[in-house]
């Protein structure tokens, strides 16, 4: 189901790190909380908090790596918004990547990847692949986003650590739950509008409450895809393990009316001396891409950084 690729290495930072205490993810929740979605403020209040928290509870554990799945694509664009016009609940994420082998301390630099489905079920250079059910096509949703690249972006992680992304709240497909995939790169840099060279250190997916995913799933354009819903419990990549498993923490923009959207926020544990690319690393696929689906970069028609107002700076 899931799969550690970590170098066996002990440095003195790790050892340190593993003699420290108990690990736990409450008190570094709190801390990724405050400093992912602080609009205001100043860096040195937000490190200040962090370091607090740190010192006053062990650091979280190192996230729960899993298969990168049959859909993923190089060459994604570093963007905020990675819609390109599709429709669905707006997302807003805000992700904070820490060093969790050394007292959660934030890694600045680190480029998030994230990628996933539409509102019906079809990820970008596979839109002819079944989502399962029954769905329109994907051509039939009126959007003009690019077949390539939709839903796709990298972020580059500030001083504190921390990424957003604008979205939507992602659709289903047969056999999975609701669902975004997710890598961590470091040691790269942003070149021609994406990410080049680095490692991977963690490759992940992160889920959604049952709950708010099923009444999202009651609204337009979700509506439009029926079938059997996958549920946490059945899926075969999440692990229960909670946040350290990819489950984010929501929260509606507006109670009463949940088309209004949500905003997820998840503080990943990573060690940045690993690398994990997902390849091969066991837990469920989540599918078979169709025969001849495309593999490698984007074609070169893909839209640039600068070609929409979708790939804006990183925040």
């Amino acid at each position: 189901m899931t799969g550690n690729h970590r170098d066996k290495t002990i440095t003195r930072r790790r050892a340190l790190a593993v003699t420290g205490g108990t690990v736990a993810a409450g008190g570094l929740a709190v801390a990724g909380y405050q400093s992912a979605f602080a609009d205001t403020g100043t860096t040195a209040e937000t490190t200040a908090t962090a370091s607090t928290t740190s010192s006053e509870s062990a650091c979280m554990t190192l996230m729960t790596s899993v298969t990168e799945g049959p859909y993923y694509l190089d060459g994604a664009l570093v963007r905020k918004d990675i819609t390109e016009g599709k429709s669905g609940v707006p997302l807003t994420l805000r992700l904070t990547v820490v060093d969790a082998t050394d007292g959660c301390t934030p890694v600045p630099g680190a480029a998030v990847e994230i990628w996933h489905c539409d509102a019906w079920g079809y990820y970008s250079g596979y839109t002819t692949a079944n989502p399962g059910g029954s769905a329109p096509a994907e051509s039939e949703d009126g959007s003009t986003a690019n077949d390539a690249t939709y839903l796709r972006g990298y972020q580059i992680a500030n001083a504190n650590g921390v990424v957003k992304f604008e979205t939507i709240f992602p659709g289903w497909y047969t056999p999975r739950t609701c669902h975004i995939h997710v890598k961590v790169h470091t040691g790269g840099e942003k070149e021609d509008g994406t990410y080049e060279g680095g490692k991977v250190n963690y490759t992940g997916q992160f889920f959604f409450d049952d709950d708010i995913a099923q009444e999202i799933f009651t609204l337009e354009p979700y509506s439009r895809h029926s079938g059997s819903y996958t549920t946490l419990d059945n899926d075969m990549v999440y692990d229960g393990g909670g946040a350290s498993s990819g489950l984010l923490t929501l929260k509606a923009v507006k109670k009463a009316d949940p088309s209004k959207g949500y905003k997820g926020f998840l503080t990943l544990g990573i060690d940045p001396d690993a690398e994990n690319t997902g390849a091969g690393s066991g837990g469920g696929d989540g599918g078979t891409p169709p025969s001849g689906g495309p593999t490698g970069e984007p074609p070169s028609d893909a839209p640039s950084e600068s070609a929409t107002a979708t790939a804006s700076a990183s925040s």
